[in-house]
């Protein structure tokens, strides 16, 4: 990891409308002042899930109005030390990150394919902002400048393995 600046930490997804939005800003809000973090997508979308701003507002107290869909081209020639996918296709396809960043998988159920009322999908995006928030805390409790790289690896591709949520068992709740 960089010693000179904070950790730098992208979230990437397809559509950088959803999920990465949420661990871009909620991370900010579990380690403040402890990591830089951004998202992309491999093909944005160009507008944010007005779920996950309503979500985060209302159960965070997090203003992302500031929040934008864009490219991972944008940070091709950014050194991160952590690059963490959300969705399968964006763990596909992710490109090689310059300077050896700890590379990891998250995966969660997308906001975008959610279907029901707009208090169903709301509930079910919330659920994932709550899934997003408990690996985030997770990891920001890790002993990052303590751990070895391959432990750290292994630590953080874990975090991806917890609580995995069913889409089928949510909306039927």
């Amino acid at each position: 990891m960089s010693t000179a600046s904070l950790p730098k930490i992208l979230f990437l997804c397809t559509g950088n409308s959803a999920r990465s939005i949420l661990c871009e800003y909620i991370i900010r809000r579990v380690a403040p002042g402890r990591f830089e973090s951004y998202s992309a997508g491999a093909q944005p979308s160009g507008k944010i899930n007005p779920y996950v701003l309503r979500v985060l507002k209302e159960n965070f107290k997090i203003d992302a109005s500031d929040a934008r869909s864009k490219s991972w081209e944008e940070f091709k020639s950014v050194r991160f030390d952590f690059v963490i996918t959300v969705c399968d296709n964006a763990k596909e396809s992710c490109p090689v990150w310059p300077g050896q960043p700890v590379v990891a998988h998250w995966g969660s159920p997308d906001p975008a394919t959610f279907e029901g009322t707009d208090e169903e999908k709301l509930k079910l995006t919330a659920q994932v902002a709550l899934q997003i928030q408990r690996r985030l805390s997770l990891f920001t409790s890790l002993p990052l400048e303590k751990m070895e790289r391959l432990r750290l690896q292994q630590a953080v591709e874990g975090i991806g393995q917890q609580e995995k949520i069913s889409l089928e068992t949510e909306a039927a709740s």
